[in-house]
């Protein structure tokens, strides 16, 4: 150990005591953080073209997650009321995020792809219990060419038409939706 290394380690400290911070003026002025994209952001629940739900309400994330931060709770689809293409579907879809660690354990776990997390990671507010967010502030906003559920298959007969297939236009989903749910500061 030689004896300039306690300095070195002040230099460090010193260069950057004085480095202006990235924080400095933020939100009121420069640009917004961008962030790489494979960032853990809020998680988004996703939907079919046809504007059914993908979730099944299996409650794999929910098993999944660490925190304990999901609650999912299952309903059957009738010939009358379908909310997804499959047999069941999340009646009930909570994410408490005081809870949640972003570790994406829940999307790994997810057999439909029907939860996904995006970029989005202003998620402070002044209350508690608008950090729990519910189904609807969770699901993916309906683009021109969806259908608001509940009402029948559009892309095929059975599960197996949305699950392994195309839509009926024999062309993947390229649409993109717009923002959704904003916290004003």
């Amino acid at each position: 150990m030689g004896i300039l290394d306690p300095w070195a380690g002040f230099g460090i400290t010193l260069n950057t005591i004085f480095r202006k911070p990235f924080t400095q003026g933020y939100p009121q002025k420069g640009k917004e953080k961008v962030t790489m994209p494979r960032f853990h952001g809020r998680h988004q629940l996703n939907r079919w073209p046809d504007g059914l739900e993908k979730c099944v309400g299996c409650e794999l994330c929910a098993w999944a997650c660490p925190a304990d931060a999901i609650y999912v709770e299952g309903a059957d689809n009738t010939d009358d009321q379908r909310f997804s293409p499959g047999e069941r579907y999340g009646h009930v879809y909570q994410i408490n995020y005081l809870r949640c660690i972003f570790c994406g354990l829940c999307i790994e776990a997810c057999p439909t792809r029907a939860l996904t997390m995006t970029n989005e990671f202003k998620l402070a507010d002044t209350s508690r219990s608008s950090l729990i967010y519910e189904k609807q502030d969770l699901l993916a906003p309906l683009v021109p060419g969806m259908e608001q559920p509940p009402h029948p298959r559009r892309l095929g007969e059975g599960e197996k038409d949305y699950f392994l297939g195309l839509p009926s236009t024999g062309q993947p989903d390229t649409r993109t939706a717009a923002p959704s749910r904003g916290v004003t500061p």
